[in-house]
């Protein structure tokens, strides 16, 4: 789950570099498009989120992020998630198809620490799974204006250090606008299905978990696990978009649905509504 939420609260900080909304480039909108094409980005943040996925207490955790360009192929590093886009974008062009892999640490409950609710606690701590697998996504600049972004993306990865032993799909869809060279909004929204044993491992109740915590025992299945949706604003402090300080902040609000809202952990123990927010600063070299 952190994962997923850090990914959405910084990508309107690493998005694409957009130009204003006029009807032809200026001499300035250009410049802005020929630097946006290699860039570097790094940001940091906080975001106010979810002590574990399912749960009704909230805390502050640090959010790094980097987003470069190298021989026209991108890669972005969003807290605890990585990608790379194999596919050079090609100036000029309305179509992006994007292609690449991806890898994400999964840090959910793998600190009981930092869990308040002391039955949750009780169930110990799930070491980190490393899920790797890849990604294909297409991108259409000019849906309403010249220079707005509408993409759709599916991803798929595995988990390889034998945590949860499964996989997990997440579709998406995102809508970027510039209102200026110096402000851009984002919206999107996604959606992950997960297979049975990662339901088992971050929602299920063992007979011992149970005797261990006093919450009933729980043998959920795999299927649709949550549909998120959420919103960005960046406004460039320095120079414009694509170079300069930024300042970005933002929310989302996931519903966790089917075995996942019904799981004890989210049921008894916490909330199936989880809401996020953060805010951060972003420079753009």
């Amino acid at each position: 789950m952190r994962i997923r939420v850090l990914s959405a609260f910084l990508a309107a900080t690493l998005a694409t570099p957009a130009l204003a909304q006029d009807d032809a480039p200026t001499p300035e909108q250009a410049e802005a498009a020929q630097e946006g094409r290699a860039r570097l980005t790094v940001a940091v943040g906080g975001v106010w989120l979810p002590d574990y996925e399912g749960s009704d207490d909230n805390r502050w955790i640090p959010a790094p992020a980097a987003n470069g360009t190298v021989a026209g192929m991108s890669f972005t590093v969003l807290g605890n998630r990585a990608s790379l886009d194999v596919i050079p974008d090609v100036a000029g062009k309305d179509w992006n198809f994007q292609l690449g892999p991806v890898a994400v640490i999964n840090l959910n409950r793998t600190n009981r620490d930092a869990i308040k609710d002391p039955r949750v606690a009780a169930l110990g701590e799930i070491d980190t799974a490393v899920e790797v697998g890849g990604y294909v996504g297409l991108g259409k600049t000019g849906i309403i204006h010249d220079f707005d972004t509408l993409s759709v993306s599916l991803s798929y990865r595995h988990d390889v250090t034998k945590i949860h032993r499964s996989g997990v799909f997440t579709p998406s869809v995102n809508y970027t606008t510039p209102l200026s060279t110096k402000a851009l909004v984002s919206l999107f929204a996604s959606a992950e299905i997960v297979e049975d044993r990662y339901a088992r491992t971050y929602f299920g109740v063992t007979p011992a978990g149970s005797i261990a915590s006093g919450l009933p025992a729980f043998r959920p299945e795999g299927g649709q696990k949550d549909i998120t949706v959420g919103g960005m604003f960046t406004h460039a402090i320095t120079g414009n978009l694509t170079k300069g300080l930024a300042l970005v902040a933002g929310g989302t609000y996931k519903k966790l649905v089917g075995d996942f809202a019904d799981s004890p952990l989210v049921s008894i123990a916490g909330t199936r509504h989880q809401w996020t927010a953060g805010a951060g600063l972003a420079l753009t070299f």
